[in-house]
This record gives structure tokens, sequence and C-alpha cells, in this order.
């Protein structure tokens, strides 16, 4: 399991990942699962991945194949037949839903078998020409949703433990800094109630328009700041307690 958010906000996107594998209490080892291609100055994506390991490297692996190859010797047929031909970021990510079914469908049958799952989900996020910069959240279906004004962050694998700060504090106003500290900080709360969650935690920011990378950074799990984080998220919680309305038995309390 994993963890990814997305975050598209009028000044541009934020993308946080975690890089923790789980294989078993036994079994935990680290992939990066946050890629960027920019197959042209004209376009940038972002993919995010959540689910079966060996899904979403092959899902990469078919994406970065057909860059290689040239143009004119596509895979697919019609628009969207890779990265480099899609028009709108919709088609980038109904691309990338084609390439996931295709590889899931290849070892479904076997996995079944022994008790395991092939499902992977996608986060995918950039911009392309002059099209507005997006995000979509692509299902293990192959369909996908887009980020909105109202629905501004989307998430994929283990999502539960880290959504309260962002439902309570996110908008799509906020700044990208903000932005970045708030997915950080749902990265962390994440982590603290699920061992299947853990740093490195992959950071990407890109400044609507640019169609470039702003800041990437990866915080290791003795970085600092993911400490200094907790702790001050921590102590703002314990304030809101106390300045909770109090209880009809308390002394100046409604009864």
């Amino acid at each position: 399991m994993t963890y990814g958010i997305g975050y598209r906000l009028e000044k541009g996107l934020v993308l946080v990942s975690d890089s923790r594998t789980n294989a078993g209490v036994d079994y935990i080892s680290t992939y990066s699962k946050l890629y960027v291609f920019q197959p042209a100055p004209d376009r940038l994506f972002v993919l995010l991945a959540a689910g079966n390991l060996a899904t979403t490297q092959e899902v990469v692996s078919w994406i970065r194949r057909d860059l290689d190859r040239p143009a004119d010797q596509a895979s697919d047929q019609g628009a969207g037949r890779d990265f480099r031909h899609c028009d709108y970021l919709f088609e980038a990510a109904a691309y990338v839903g084609r390439i996931n079914v295709a590889v899931q469908r290849e070892y479904e049958d076997a996995l079944r078998r022994s008790g395991g799952s092939v499902t992977a989900s996608f986060l995918l996020a950039g911009q392309i020409g002059s099209e507005p910069h997006g995000l979509f959240l692509i299902y293990p279906q192959g369909n996908a949703i887009q980020a909105t004004a109202e629905t501004p962050y989307l998430q994929i694998g283990e999502s539960k433990y880290g959504k309260p700060p962002l439902d309570n504090v996110g908008h799509a106003n906020l700044s990208l800094e903000d932005a970045s500290r708030l997915c950080l900080i749902s990265q962390v709360l994440t982590q603290r109630s699920n061992l299947s969650v853990g740093p490195p935690f992959d950071l990407v920011v890109i400044k609507a328009g640019t169609k470039a990378i702003a800041h990437q950074i990866r915080l290791e799990a003795d970085d600092p700041r993911l400490d200094e984080m907790i702790q001050t998220w921590s102590e703002a919680q314990r304030e809101a307690l106390h300045r909770l309305p109090q209880m009809p038995w308390e002394s100046g309390g409604r009864g």
C-alpha cells in the first residue's frame, strides 16, 4: 500500500507521495512512486502510482517505451496514443488508463488464483500547451475523474487517515507553499496510523502556466522537518481541544 495526494490550485499543482512498499511485516522496502515526463517543451506530466507494485512499474515502462519509439510508430491509433500526441490532459489520462487495464488483464488470472491483487490506480497532473493545468485520478478500470475548484485534491492508496486536514483546511486558493505543507502533514498523519505508509516523501510543485517543475524535494525519515511538523500540528490540536465549548457539568458550563 502507499499514499499519494494531488492538489490542483489556482496557482498550480502540488503532488506528494510516500515511498514505502509493504509485502508483510517482515518485508518493507522503498520504491519511488512519483514519475516525471516531459516529452516536449510544451507539455509536462507527473504521475503518482498506488497499488500492485509490479503493475505500476510495468505501466510506467510501457509509457517510457512508447516515448522511446519514433512518433509515427506509437502503439495505439488516434488521439492520445502517447504523451506526445495528446492535445488535452484528459486524453493523457485515458491513455494511462488503457495501459493500466491492459497490464492488469495480462496477470489477473494468475494473481487471482494465488490470492493476490493486480489492481493499481494513478494520479496524473500537468499541462499541455495553452490548456489549463489539471489533475486526474485514474481508476483500475481505466476511467478517470478530474479535480475541480470544489474538490481540488485527489488521493490514491491509503487515503482515509490523511483526509481530515485536507477537508478542514484545504481549498483551491491556497498558496503553493501552504498546500505543500498541508499535503505533507497529511502524509505524516497517515504514517502515524498505518505502517504501510512511510518516508521518504517525494514532493513536486508546478506553477500554473510554466510547464516546468518549480520545486522537487525528498524528505527522508530522519529529516527534522517531519518531526517539527507533527509536533507543531499536535500542539495546535491540543490547544484547540481546550478551546472547545465546555461540557454541561463543568464550572461555567450550560446545564
